[in-house]
């Protein structure tokens, strides 16, 4: 089988395409057939070493994919022909999505409706569950979403143009939110509408909390923030007493500053979101909810979904990274193999 892998920590260069054997699934474990994979931002910050020493002396990249199960372990529910995703393929593990068959945990591979495409089961996992996480952790909302969980709340998604700012958009509206999104510019706010945004406030043009706060006068109930460096303030501004930001990025700088005493009047609630540490109940939880709403096809991609498509064969991988470490709006996809 063909297989991408890297042995060196560095730019997009270091990405070779290799012949590997097939391998075999063990107990609790499924081997995946890939037919389209993923490229998240995370994928090429780890090849870059961006988060420390290669954990092995080879690395196939990718944590996101769709594709077919080709053979279970033992104790495994899942069955050979299953159309799934996955999420966190490369966890802890060498071998990510960017190859042509992959063994996985079981519970890291879910079973994609049949009515989805490969395109959109490839583009669950680092931005769906990110997502989901954000909007699910709020003091006075659920902890898991559906139809009507989200109702009567409102959430800011701010850079509603991004992977995970675009799923927050269609989950939110799944789960009957009002959604304002923050967006850049005129080309991305009218993505973030087709995400299903109801408002979409440009951060570049005049008085943003004004325009939010017209919006909705009483504030937000949660914000889903890629830029809490450059937007925290805002936030802080915009929220209603025991709203939840939830920070899943570090767009714009590392460093938070906080005025004690605007914070303490908001009874705010800070919530960090990193997949790799929010444990197993949360993924699957996430993995449930996502699921359903696919099935309810409130869930998808493209130019329609606010979500364009940028498409790479397996042997360009490295021109896959070089595009999301470039900042390519929409997602980026890998196809592997035949679907």
């Amino acid at each position: 089988m063909r297989a991408v892998v890297y042995t060196e920590s560095g730019d997009s260069s270091v990405l070779e395409l290799v012949e590997r054997e097939v391998p075999e699934p063990g107990p609790g474990e499924v081997r995946v057939r890939i037919v389209r994979a993923g490229v998240n931002p995370t994928d090429w910050k780890f090849r870059a070493g961006g988060m420390g020493e290669l954990a092995f002396p080879e690395i196939v990249p990718g944590q996101d994919g769709s594709g077919v199960v080709e053979a279970v372990g033992e104790g495994v529910d899942l069955e050979v022909g299953d159309r799934v995703w996955t999420m966190l393929a490369q966890h802890q593990r060498p071998g990510g999505t960017a190859q042509e068959q992959v063994v996985l945990p079981a519970a890291r591979v879910t079973v994609l409706p049949d009515a989805v495409s490969y395109d959109v089961g490839a583009s669950l996992g680092v931005p769906a569950v990110t997502a989901h996480r954000a909007l699910t952790t709020s003091e006075d909302g659920p902890d898991r979403l559906a139809p009507g969980a989200l109702d009567g709340l409102t959430v800011l998604v701010a850079g509603g143009a991004g992977a995970v700012g675009n799923a927050a958009i269609q989950l939110a509206r799944w789960a009957g939110a009002t959604v304002v999104s923050t967006v850049s510019g005129p080309e991305k706010g009218a993505l973030a509408t087709a995400a299903g945004a109801h408002h979409v406030v440009d951060y570049t043009a005049g008085d943003t909390v004004a325009a939010i706060r017209e919006l909705v006068p009483d504030g937000v109930d949660l914000v889903v923030e890629v830029a809490p460096a450059q937007n925290i303030s805002l936030d802080l501004k915009v929220i209603k007493p025991r709203a939840t930001i939830a920070i899943y990025a570090n767009n714009g700088g590392d460093e938070v500053a906080l005025s004690v005493r605007e914070t303490f009047s908001t009874n705010a609630r800070f919530q960090w979101v990193l997949l790799y540490t929010v444990g197993q109940a949360a993924l699957t939880a996430a993995a449930e909810d996502i699921t359903a709403a696919l099935a309810d096809g409130a869930f998808g991609v493209g130019d329609d979904h606010g979500l364009p498509l940028h498409r790479f064969p397996l042997e360009q991988t490295a021109q896959a990274h070089a595009a999301v470490e470039d900042g390519a709006v929409g997602k980026v996809l890998i196809d592997v193999s035949e679907g």
